[in-house]
């Protein structure tokens, strides 16, 4: 055998052992890489948490663990838990606690994070001492753009349900087949005026213990976009809607489309912040069906049992249940049987009130009113009549 032979079959013996070497050491980089950024994911994790606290959301996991190699990394927080603590620190107005969050990241698209969440939440009112059961059979939610500020970020939950416990009793408070809650930084939007984007949708929704009308199943599509953010740096809800008044910004409903059975009502405008924290601005809406929902309120049998003074306080500020009775009792005195007829006819007369607030309209080829629905420091005003009173936001 000549020596280039023999050389010929050494490159040769080499080259096959070269392939695997190779391959042996770029396993070992990448795991070293994988455990790495592992160690990495759990020290941002912690970053966050700190982050977090500071604007008074204190996140906890009774075990977390990181999994997914080689291509993966999987967060797991079993036990989680989330406290809202109010400024002074002197109370805990929210607690929240889950069985189980499942966080995944692709090595890949390390900005592209998606959640699972694993049912029941219980949720506790630190003001009021009520309790709430929340579930759900799937829930799930997307961010992109992490960790810098993200871009978009979607949150959905399958045949949710909220209810409130009395005792060892679940009242059911409300539900619905889905309910989905998508945001996205506007185009053109910058870091230090970011402009948000969102829509939210709910299927099938219903809501229990209020009004039967509110009880049978709806449609809902709001989109809407937000301004006066100075950015995105996690904060109190107080403190950021300080911010968004001072700065003059505004929650624009670019459209909202709501449909129960006939009745359908869709709205648009904008809406802002007082001084005293309270909603500013009007909506205007276009409904059909108002004829099928004002005998729905019930206004007539409110009538003949008595109207509650807290109803009275939101639609007729200033009167007293006990003078209204009073008032149907003198009529039927006088003239026996009117008192009757005027309670009968009382849903014909919200009627012919609406009907002279808006104006005749169509929509999705239905006949229609339109009128506007306007915020006046919190108050909530149906033309000249008083509707609702919101709560301060801050």
């Amino acid at each position: 055998m000549s020596d280039m032979t023999i050389a010929a079959g050494r490159r040769s013996r080499w080259g096959l052992l070269i392939a695997p070497v190779l391959l042996l050491i770029l396993a070992a980089a990448w795991s070293g890489f994988w455990f790495y950024a592992a160690s990495q994911a759990g020290v941002a994790a912690d970053a966050w948490r700190a982050q977090e606290a500071k604007a008074g959301r204190i996140y906890d996991c009774a075990k977390r663990s990181i999994s997914g190699f080689p291509f993966r990394f999987e967060v797991q927080c079993s036990g989680a838990s989330v406290a809202l603590v109010s400024q002074n620190a002197s109370k805990t107005p929210f607690t929240a606690k889950l069985d189980n969050i499942l966080v995944v990241g692709q090595v890949y698209d390390p900005k592209h994070v998606i959640a699972e969440f694993s049912a029941p939440a219980t949720l506790v009112d630190g003001v009021t001492q009520n309790t709430f059961v929340v579930n759900w059979t799937k829930g799930r939610s997307s961010v992109i753009g992490l960790p810098a500020v993200p871009e978009r970020a979607s949150i959905v939950f399958d045949d949710p349900s909220i209810n409130r416990m009395d005792g060892s009793v679940q009242v059911p408070l409300a539900r619905a087949k889905q309910v989905e809650l998508h945001g996205r930084l506007a185009d053109g939007s910058t870091s230090d005026h970011p402009v948000i984007e969102t829509v939210l949708q709910i299927s099938q929704g219903s809501i229990q213990g209020v009004h039967p009308l509110l009880a049978e199943p709806f449609e809902a599509d709001t989109r809407a976009k937000i301004t006066g953010l100075t950015d995105l740096t996690p904060k109190p809800w107080p403190q950021r809607f300080r911010e968004i008044q001072a700065a003059g910004g505004r929650i624009e409903i670019v459209q909202s489309r709501i449909q129960q059975g006939e009745m359908i009502a869709v709205a648009a405008g904008t809406l802002g912040l007082s001084a005293n924290g309270r909603l500013d601005g009007e909506l205007q809406m276009t409904v059909t069906g108002l004829e099928r929902v004002i005998p729905a309120l019930g206004i007539e049998k409110m009538l003949e049992e008595g109207v509650p003074q807290a109803t009275l306080d939101r639609v007729a500020p200033g009167v007293k249940t006990q003078d209204l009775n009073n008032l149907f009792g003198a009529l039927d005195r006088a003239v026996p049987g009117l008192g009757k007829v005027i309670k009968q006819n009382a849903n014909a007369g919200v009627a012919a009130g609406i009907n002279s607030i808006g104006t005749e309209s169509t929509l999705e080829g239905k006949k229609a009113r339109s009128f506007p629905l306007k915020f006046v420091d919190g108050a909530v005003l149906l033309g000249p009549v008083k509707v609702g009173q919101i709560p301060p936001l801050y």
